[in-house]
């Protein structure tokens, strides 16, 4: 029996380029199963759903390589896993030399599994480059002084009549919150806190 299994890492994100190119290969819609799951891990529902389907002599297509995961070791061991312990075969459809189908003799199986080590590795430096360059674009944005996150809430009409009252003793910050109609813990901690000055509420 074939199945197809395809992934996109959000829900937003579009699976048809992969599901097009499963229905060419031949299987019907009810023989794919797609997750909208990131591919750091093989935690996937429908993934394994197909796992436990999977029997010898049973065949596993995926589009690519990344579509099966992004985690390198994970990666390998899934293919050992289908390949070895469920005695299946995997096409992988954009890469011909993945196909252990047509590679059962020694030659093919050593060559598969070399450029399977390759592309998995691959994967997984690209996963750790992207994860790299936003650490250090967020460390450089710290560094010149720029905020991150949401921008600041604007400062509502009369907050600096009220925060002077506070200021000297003539209101508390639950007196002023109420008036501006935020909360108490937002107007402490969000304007007072802005600031750089406390007050008793």
């Amino acid at each position: 029996m074939d199945y197809g299994y395809a992934r996109v890492s959000t829900r937003e994100q579009n699976e048809q380029r992969q599901m097009l190119a499963l229905k060419a290969f031949g299987l019907e819609r009810r023989r794919i199963f797609l997750d909208k799951q990131s591919g750091k891990d093989f935690e996937r529902e429908n993934y394994q759903r197909l796992l436990c389907k999977l029997k010898s002599g049973d065949t596993l297509v995926v589009k690519s390589i990344d579509r099966l995961g992004r985690n390198y070791e994970e990666i390998l061991e899934q293919w050992r896993i289908v390949t070895k312990e469920k005695q299946a075969a995997i096409v992988v459809l954009d890469m011909p030399l993945l196909d252990t189908r047509a590679n059962r003799d020694l030659t093919g199986t050593l060559i598969a599994d070399i450029v399977l080590q390759l592309l998995s590795y691959v994967a997984q430096t690209e996963r750790d480059y992207i994860r790299q360059r936003q650490a250090e674009g967020i460390a450089a944005a710290k560094a010149s002084g720029k905020r991150l996150g949401r921008p600041p809430i604007p400062l509502p009409q009369g907050y600096d009549r009220l925060y002077l009252q506070c200021e000297y003793g003539e209101m508390t910050t639950r007196e002023a919150a109420k008036i501006l109609g935020v909360s108490h813990s937002t107007f402490y901690r969000r304007y007072c806190g802005d600031k750089k000055i406390c007050f008793k509420g």
